[in-house]
């Protein structure tokens, strides 16, 4: 026993290289723990059984500490003295637990002719969101989910889901105020929370624009795209919850799953003649209707069969990529790659190797950059900006791992946020600074280097952003002052800048504000 046992955030400053050499070597040891962070720390005298425990970086579980079954703990969380905590249970960032707390992702089944012993476990997990506070002796049961941002105070039983921002007191747990009351005037919580009630109040009229016949267009009067209408479920989803209101959920579910060829298991374009490649423009469909379905409760019904490949044809299909000159077309076919491996992997339980991908990935990134591919004259950092956005998506975000080189990357991508050609006086599509964006606050989520500036970074932009709402028409893709459909509110344009208005938001810790939180192609979570 040792005084990190039961003050282990004393252990990343006060722990000697012998006692970190056998943490890590217990680290090792511990069945079930299938990954830690850097700086974490598990007490020997914590009970973990029959678990598959995941910690983030600089997180901690203490002594007596009893864990059973799927628990993920994010970055800079913590699990006190005596916590229970039996999964399923996913901890975000930041997350406190009290001591003696009570987290149990599972229930027994209350059948009035069965004895209660004899009754089947049920379980629908618990979630907790980022920057949450259980105070000792709370008790927390299973499907409830705590939105960022709360508190529950000891002792408290909470049954039902928690808004973001709530402080929670009592048995049963009541909400007994939000925790930016003080706060809402004038602030950007509250621009965040008004134009969050704007765009919910509107989405249907927002979807009513875009109906043509029986389907969707990204503009009125353009031509039916698949893209199109898993635009129109995202943003159902976002601000509804919902599928849109204007579509039959069955109907939709079966118009995507029969457009999947079986032989690739690409989804061609409406019209598109001949079998789909994973270099065709309609490869990013992979995405975009697997997420789609996935949203509607459903999935794709046939595996992706042109992403399998065996190890040396895949090394030269990435060699093959124009890293150079290229570099976002090279990360969007990695990121429809990983997409279809993921699918493969997760609906059809393929047991579909990533190895080799992940180590091509590991020993070709740029040690200094932290990018794949090289600047140009004529576009400067932007390729490989943009494909590392669309590359990591795919791989290390998708698949729940952490990105190499964080901080190089965020100095990489930092100076490309201060090239006028793509972003001086309000200028930025929504691809550009989603591609910014994603990148800081993906390895913003493994380091605080230069947090000021890229929180300066994405105020600034919140502040451009928000006002380019159209009432009833939502966003232009592009705001750049110029003629053309892409500086017309759309599908994609207000799909897109929604999930970069939650990022940037996330950036500075305000995202629960929003009360929305992208689920589909842009989700912050690994799918």
């Amino acid at each position: 026993m040792s005084e990190f046992d039961f003050c282990p955030w004393m252990f990343a400053d006060n722990a000697t290289q012998d006692e970190r050499d056998a943490q890590l070597a217990y680290q090792r040891a511990l069945a079930g723990l299938r990954s830690a962070g850097d700086r974490s720390f598990v007490s020997p005298l914590a009970a973990i059984h029959q678990a598959e425990l995941a910690v983030g970086a600089d997180s901690y579980i203490a002594a007596h500490v009893y864990l059973t079954g799927e628990v993920q703990l994010g970055d800079h969380t913590s699990l006190n003295p005596y916590a229970v905590v039996r999964g399923p249970v996913r901890l975000g960032s930041g997350v406190r637990i009290g001591a003696h707390a009570s987290l149990v992702g599972f229930n027994h089944s209350t059948d009035v002719d069965a004895p209660i012993h004899t009754q089947p476990i049920v379980a629908e997990g618990i979630v907790v969101g980022d920057d949450v506070w259980i105070g000792s002796n709370a008790i927390i049961l299973d499907g409830v989910t705590i939105g960022e941002h709360s508190i529950i105070g000891a002792g408290a039983v909470v049954t039902k889901d928690v808004p973001a921002w709530s402080v929670m007191v009592g048995n049963p747990a009541r909400r007994v105020r939000d925790r930016r009351d003080q706060t809402r005037t004038g602030g950007l919580t509250s621009k965040l929370a008004d134009f969050a009630a704007q765009a919910r109040d509107q989405a249907p009229q927002v979807l009513d624009r875009y109906r043509t016949g029986d389907t969707f267009t990204d503009q009125p009067g353009a031509a039916p795209t698949v893209r199109a209408v898993c635009d129109a479920i995202e943003i159902a989803d976002l601000l509804l919850n919902a599928p849109p209101p204007q579509a039959d959920r069955d109907e939709l579910v079966g118009r995507l799953a029969a457009l999947q060829d079986p032989a690739t298991g690409l989804i061609p374009e409406l019209g598109e003649t001949g079998r789909p490649s994973l270099d065709s423009g309609s490869a990013y469909h992979v995405l975009s209707v697997g997420y789609a379905l996935d949203l509607l409760g459903a999935r794709l019904p046939h595996p992706v069969q042109a992403v399998r490949m065996d190890p040396s044809r895949l090394l030269a299909e990435l060699d093959r990529l124009p890293w150079a000159q290229q570099a976002w077309s090279a990360g969007d076919w990695v990121d429809i790659l990983a997409t279809g491996l993921h699918w493969n992997r997760r609906l059809f339980d393929a047991q579909e190797p990533t190895e080799t991908l992940f180590g091509w990935l590991l020993t070709r990134q740029d040690a200094f950059t932290g990018l794949w591919g090289s600047p140009s004259a004529q576009e400067g950092w932007r390729q490989p900006v943009n494909g590392y956005y669309r590359l990591t998506r795919g791989t290390f975000a998708q698949f729940g791992l952490p990105v190499p080189r964080p901080e190089q990357t965020i100095d990489t991508v930092l100076a490309h946020a201060r090239d006028g050609r793509f972003f001086a006086d309000g200028r930025g599509t929504a691809c550009d600074v989603l591609d910014v964006i994603h990148p800081l606050w993906l390895c913003g989520r493994q380091t605080d280097h230069r947090r000021a500036e890229v929180q300066a970074w994405a105020r600034d932009r919140l502040a451009a952003t928000l006002p380019r709402w159209q009432p009833g028409a939502g966003f232009a893709f592009s705001p750049a002052p110029t003629t053309g459909a892409e500086h017309l509110p759309g599908l994609q344009g207000t799909e897109m800048w929604l999930a970069i208005v939650w990022l940037l938001a996330d950036v500075l810790g305000e995202s629960g504000a929003l009360g929305y939180r992208p689920r589909g192609v842009h989700r912050p979570e690994p799918a």
